[in-house]
């Protein structure tokens, strides 16, 4: 080989291992970037709270079929800052359904869904989540085995340092799980404890905290009562109330009118996927929310089913007779 080929194919080697060194640096570039985006953590800028007792959320008739199968039909009611919003009803009344359209998860198909006065269609909780619209479900989204300050800020940790010394920033962590928690009126032993050791009521509570840390200006807690026991639903009514005192709009689902009605501003029932009416607190009782729920026709066919194996002369006939004669009145 001459001196030249030499020199020739020496340059072909330079830059071959330039290209590929300038390629690889491409591929670290984007890595980084990635990595700065999914490390950049959720803030609270967005939408503000309004004063109390304005519509965050207005639903008029609205719907929401399959095909053929109409799982929701004309449900009316509103969302308002510093408010309650009851959905009460059975299994399968549709509450999952509207819950779902609010929250993004599903797009209604009749109707009009206003949030702060504009007509959306959210086509997913990203959406709903940018308009300060969050939703806590029965599963809370929370691993037993990490800390509370973990579980806090999960998915959403802020770090600290310049790339690639970055690391997460557990003191701030720490220190702003404990604060906004005491805000809630929770006051936890210690935020370094697993998750999973605290109650349900507590966990329910570190969820709600989490969702208003993050800017959330309307809660939606799908059942948070279902299934815990006297105490801790006692606890979660009283963070509802909190929230609720902060200014939110919270929409509360559950089929025990006995824990909406303490905290409750506003009622709205749903049987079979449609709407049985809205209702403002002082136009009802207790009372007039079970016997609703529980229907006259459902009330008067279990007791008599009940004669049939108990006798008629049963306390517990007699008294579901007198309340299917009432509810028919």
């Amino acid at each position: 080989m001459t001196e030249d080929e030499k020199v020739s194919a020496t340059g072909k080697r330079i830059g071959r291992v330039a290209r590929e060194y300038a390629t690889q640096q491409a591929k670290e570039a984007g890595r980084r970037k990635e990595l700065e985006a999914a490390e950049t953590p959720v803030t609270a800028d967005g939408p503000a709270i309004p004063p109390r007792g304005t519509p965050i959320i207005e639903v008029t008739d609205i719907g929401k079929s399959y095909g053929r199968v109409i799982a929701l039909k004309d449900v009316t009611t509103s969302v308002k800052a510093g408010e309650v919003t009851c959905v009460l009803g059975d299994n399968g009344a549709g509450k999952s359904t509207f819950i779902k359209i609010l929250a993004g998860a599903h797009q209604h198909t009749e109707g009009t869904f206003l949030v702060d006065g504009e007509e959306r269609h959210l086509s997913s909780p990203r959406d709903a989540l940018a308009l300060g619209i969050a939703t806590v479900y029965q599963d809370l989204a929370v691993v037993p085995l990490m800390p509370v300050w973990r579980n806090f800020f999960l998915g959403s940790e802020p770090v600290k340092g310049i790339w690639p010394a970055r690391r997460l920033d557990v003191e701030f962590m720490k220190k702003t799980t404990r604060s906004e928690l005491l805000a809630m009126g929770i006051d936890l032993r210690d935020v370094d404890q697993p998750i999973g050791t605290l109650s349900g009521g507590e966990r329910q509570c570190v969820a709600i905290a989490r969702a208003v840390y993050f800017g959330a200006r309307v809660l939606i807690l799908d059942e948070p009562t279902a299934a815990l026991g006297v105490k801790q639903s006692g606890v979660v009514l009283k963070y509802i109330a909190k929230a609720r005192d902060r200014g939110l709009g919270v929409v509360f689902i559950t089929h025990n009118p006995h824990h909406a009605y303490p905290v409750g501003d506003r009622f709205m029932l749903l049987r079979r996927g449609r709407s049985m009416g809205d209702f403002p607190k002082s136009e009802l009782t207790v009372q007039d929310l079970t016997s609703m729920m529980a229907g006259g026709a459902e009330l008067e066919s279990l007791a008599h089913e009940l004669e049939r194996t108990m006798g008629s002369s049963n306390d517990i006939v007699a008294e579901l007779k007198a309340e299917a004669e009432a509810e028919a009145k």
